[in-house]
């Protein structure tokens, strides 16, 4: 062997993440599938496809995230009794984030709703796309976390708890189910150009599941992924001899520490990446869509062009198997706590088009019966005024409103309520933990299976006893579902 270290070899070379190139596509590609081993061998951990317990009605899934709380009662539920009481006194229970800036004041909508669709949907004026898609939507008035900061409730929607260290939604999936392609990441991550989000890259962490499961951030702006390239001098033979060479070391240096998670998902990090110069570089490029795609994004528009890239980018990472893609708006861009009268329908004129854009192009491409779109944020806003010089809204998580489309949900649908004033939920309330539980049913995975044990215990995405999958917005009941 050499004389030398394998950490003082990798010193001296001068390459990035993208120079583990095109050799591994050539001569390393791996098996389709792991090979089958004794119980008792040492555990371990790939993104290999696996087959959920029964018949999934989604094999991959779509959320845009909207960070900050829209607003419920100015987008999704109408409330014509708020409108009625419009400046007079709250007299119930409220909590405030923002107690310095509290008001009673009641204040009704200033957008009329309308109905859309077959299904007479009531929607905001401020959301004419989502109104398009209306009778492909799954609406639900009735989400509930009940803790009223940001990231308690991020936490709570997006791994399961509202304490902070825990498998981001995403890694749980691909966890459970491995990846449908072998050149591109499992969980990817289109972050947003004006920035991260609150909590930042916790939000696509792994946790406390092996690395291999972290989501793979795509950058908003060109390049989208850095040193994707090799550089010229590691390019052809050369760096192939490299890429053999280093694979040996690191199948070396893992034999002797084969408990380390951590370098073994190095590892197929430096494979992906080489698999990834050719696959990379054609799903991220949308110049090949035809004309009428883009303009159906928005792309052709400064205010939509942003957002329907990343959104047209989702549609064909999900196409070419990615298994779970996460589509994040920048940080606290529907947090409205004043100036709600602008900021609001700005943010929905960037998003909304996009959005719906989305659904429609996965119907008809016959992509929707099978991928699960999620459209919402952490949390909704109060009946009353915050800021009477600004007028805004406060946080509130009691009860808000949330889409989903595709894979196995009721299309025209709206489930649940929230009071006359569109506080606090009330009818067929659906908490974080049963929106979670009934996600991993539609992926045919049962709750119960999918956890990890670590020193300290098991953990699941799911661990609040009280969790139930909300049939209520499933094409599928109970009784329907059937063994993969």
């Amino acid at each position: 062997m050499s004389h030398f270290t394998r950490r003082h070899f990798l010193h001296q070379q001068a390459f990035g993440l993208g120079g583990l190139a095109l050799a591994w596509l050539l001569e390393q590609e791996r098996a389709d599938a792991a090979p089958a081993k004794p119980e008792l061998e040492r555990k371990t951990f790939d993104v290999l496809p696996r087959p959920p317990a029964t018949t999934p009605q989604a094999t991959a899934m779509i959320s845009m995230f909207m960070q900050g709380g829209p607003s419920h009662i100015d987008l999704f539920d109408p409330k014509p009794e708020l409108t009625k009481r419009h400046l007079q006194t709250f007299t119930g229970d409220i909590k405030y984030d923002n107690a310095a800036e509290a008001s009673a004041k009641l204040f009704g909508s200033p957008w009329k709703f309308s109905h859309y669709g077959e299904c007479g949907m009531e929607l905001s004026e401020l959301v004419p796309h989502l109104g398009e898609v209306a009778d492909d939507i799954c609406l639900i008035r009735s989400m509930h976390t009940g803790v009223n900061n940001h990231g308690q409730s991020i936490n709570a929607l997006n791994t399961g708890h509202f304490l902070p260290g825990r498998p981001a939604l995403g890694s749980w999936v691909t966890y459970a189910l491995g990846s449908q392609s072998k050149n591109l990441p499992a969980f990817v991550v289109l972050t947003d150009p004006s920035g991260l989000p609150v909590l930042g890259v916790e939000n696509w962490s792994n946790g406390w599941l092996p690395s291999l499961y972290q989501g793979t951030v795509v950058r908003p702006h060109e390049p989208r992924i850095l040193n994707l390239d090799p550089p010229q001098s590691l390019r052809g033979p050369a760096q192939r001899r490299f890429l053999s060479y280093l694979d040996k070391l690191n199948q070396g240096h893992l034999e002797r520490h084969p408990d380390e998670q951590d370098l073994s998902a190095r590892i197929h990090s430096y494979e992906l990446a080489a698999r990834m110069q050719v696959a990379a570089k054609e799903a991220l490029d949308i110049s090949g869509e035809t004309e009428a795609t883009h303009k159906l994004y928005g792309i052709d528009a400064d205010e939509t062009r942003d957002y329907g890239t990343r959104c047209l980018i989702a549609r064909r990472l999900i196409e070419r198997g990615v298994r779970f893609v996460q589509i994040h708006t920048g940080n606290q861009t529907w947090d409205h706590h004043g100036n709600i009268e602008k900021s609001l329908p700005n943010v929905c004129r960037k998003t909304d088009k996009p959005a719906a854009a989305l659904v429609k192009d996965l119907k008809q491409r016959g992509l929707l019966d099978t991928t699960l779109v999620h459209w919402g944020g952490e949390m909704g806003r109060l009946p009353v005024i915050q800021n009477e010089k600004n007028i805004g809204r406060d946080h509130n998580t009691y009860g808000f409103s949330m889409w989903l489309a595709g894979g196995g949900t009721k299309g025209g649908h709206v489930h649940g309520t929230t009071d006359e004033l569109g506080h606090k939920a009330v009818d067929d309330v659906v908490n974080h933990f049963d929106y979670h539980a009934t996600l991993l049913h539609l992926l045919g995975l049962e709750r119960e299976a999918v956890t990890f044990t670590r020193p300290s215990g098991t953990g699941s995405l799911v661990e609040a006893a009280d969790a139930r999958i909300v049939w209520e917005i499933l094409n599928r009941g109970p009784d329907a579902s059937a063994p993969a």
